[in-house]
């Protein structure tokens, strides 16, 4: 995905409808999606592969060229005429959100796109530590994809982690790890939605849903982002551990998940332990959600975020 910021200022009213009239100021385009997972991995990691489905218009190339510039590699990407590259643009004004207008399509790859995309996977994967699949429930991601990638990857001995989108009914299985918010972990459980409580170890409808996740997904670890409640880890076998937030202003927490799986997963291929990883990932997030818009934490920033 695209993702399209317009920066401004609101000054005044429209006389044509109670809504604010922002002069624009600036422009930004970032990487959005699993773009952005991609881009927040790339400060941590050399070599980072993107497989994904783009288009080939003026929102492709735009996304195609912020994405080289940051040194991803994009070979494994299938671009299609016939598809259209989604793209977000939200309008800020004093560094807060206005408005966010989305242009998107769902849709799957062909199965001649599908077997392209797995035949380059099989090529990559004797070079890859791990992998991360990114559901938005756009389309992508089907259970025959999800499968193939899930095998071979687990076959090769790769770390494979998981952000669901409990909307697309995929049947995750036998995956390192996976890490929903808070909201998708009970939807995906099928727990009626419960107000969280300060202490996430005493938030018994918590501690269910982390349960029934761990034997539906048959996960090695789950991690739970709880937002300004930080983290809980659950691993089976073990009681569940959390990790308080680390974030000291949140300004804006889009884009926190995919640095929170980004950073989780890169700790764990570079051989952090399961809570080294969390708290790693914690101290990531705590870094992003102080800044606006897709953001990523940088190596400088996470060094410096132990220093206290």
């Amino acid at each position: 995905m695209l993702d399209e910021f317009i920066w401004g200022k609101v000054s005044r009213i429209s006389p044509e409808a109670p809504v604010p009239v922002v002069d624009v100021i600036r422009e930004t385009f970032n990487p959005g999606g699993a773009a952005n997972v991609a881009r927040n991995l790339r400060e941590f990691v050399e070599n980072v592969h993107l497989l994904s489905l783009a288009g080939t218009g003026a929102d492709a190339e735009t996304l195609k060229r912020v994405l080289e510039s940051n040194g991803i590699k994009l070979d494994a990407v299938v671009f299609d005429p016939t598809y259209t590259t989604i793209r977000k643009t939200r309008i800020v004004a004093r560094n807060q959100q206005v408005v966010r207008v989305d242009r998107e399509s769902r849709r799957s790859l062909t199965p001649a796109q599908q077997e392209q995309a797995i035949s380059h996977f099989e090529k990559l994967l004797p070079s890859l530590d791990a992998i991360i699949i990114e559901d938005y429930d756009k389309g992508l991601l089907t259970q025959e994809l999800v499968d193939a990638i899930i095998e071979r990857a687990r076959n090769a001995g790769k770390i494979v982690t998981v952000d669901p989108k409990p909307s697309n009914p995929i049947t995750w299985h036998d995956v390192t790890s996976v890490t929903p918010n808070r909201s998708e972990a009970f939807r995906a459980a099928g727990i009626p939605w419960n107000e969280p409580i300060e202490e996430p170890l005493k938030d018994k409808a918590l501690l269910q849903v982390g349960k029934i996740l761990l034997e539906k997904w048959r996960c090695e670890h789950l991690l739970i982002t709880l937002s300004e409640h930080g983290m809980i880890l659950f691993d089976p076998g073990q009681a569940p551990y959390h990790i308080p937030t680390r974030a000291q202003e949140v300004v804006d927490v889009s884009g926190a998940g995919d640095t929170g799986i980004a950073v989780f997963t890169a700790a764990l291929a570079g051989g952090a332990t399961p809570v080294q990883a969390a708290e790693i990932a914690n101290h990531a997030s705590g870094i992003v959600v102080a800044k606006t818009g897709t953001a990523v934490a940088t190596r400088e920033e996470l060094l410096e975020s132990f220093g206290d």
